[in-house]
């Protein structure tokens, strides 16, 4: 589900929803979410619910695709997951090597895991909600068991804008910091901003200007 830019806009790629599932954000600019159904009866495509809800499957056996399934059809209801951590998963659980390499292909072939849908999600929220550097969303993206080939493709499309985005964090930073001096509040500013991936360099200048700007070059700003 890749963003790609047109003559009108974004557009996205489709993707693959999981039966019953509808997104739960209606803005085009996001990527779409999906989530497993919470109903058992949508249809035979849909994995079945033989065990409470309550139980995480750690008492599953270890042969039995049916409660691998069920393990992870509740683990995906809370929050998405890569391949990588959709087998670490149900390895931690006890289940077969068999059973869990035939589970992951099953639900990656019906789009229930998807490592590229996953990655483009990780990056929106990245640059739109945490104001990440490409350095950090790469850092995420290794975390999470993203495979190199799908991370570098999904980093591709992020604009070479690091200067813009961090310009904007320290922006949204700066009046918090009117009560210290400028040493420390360029200081904290450019830790904050290192946090979030930015190089030396970027973090720097957009402290410097964003302190500039919040504090007035008519009030006896200086930096050296």
């Amino acid at each position: 589900m890749t963003a790609r830019e047109g003559d009108g806009g974004v557009r996205l790629a489709p993707v693959t929803y999981l039966p019953g599932a509808e997104p739960t954000v209606e803005r085009v600019q996001e990527p779409v979410r999906w989530a497993i159904p919470l109903e058992s009866n949508v249809d035979d495509a849909a994995t079945p619910s033989t065990v409470d809800e309550d139980d995480d499957g750690d008492g599953a056996a270890g042969s039995s695709a049916e409660g691998a399934e069920e393990a992870l059809t509740r683990r995906l209801r809370r929050s998405a997951l890569s391949e990588r951590e959709s087998r670490t998963f149900l390895a931690q659980r006890g289940f077969d090597a068999g059973v869990v390499d035939a589970v992951i292909d099953r639900f990656t072939t019906r789009g229930w895991i998807d490592d590229a849908v996953l990655a483009e999600q990780l990056l929106y929220a990245g640059t739109s909600r945490k104001g990440q550097g490409r350095r950090a969303i790469a850092q995420t993206l290794t975390a999470r068991g993203i495979a190199r080939d799908v991370a570098d493709a999904a980093l591709a499309t992020l604009p070479d804008d690091d200067d813009d985005r961090a310009l904007e964090y320290a922006r949204s930073k700066a009046h918090g910091l009117r009560s210290y001096d400028l040493d420390t509040a360029m200081r904290r500013l450019m830790g904050q901003l290192a946090r979030r991936g930015y190089s030396g360099s970027v973090a720097s200048n957009a402290a410097r200007t964003a302190l500039t700007e919040q504090r007035g070059s008519g009030g006896g700003v200086q930096f050296r």
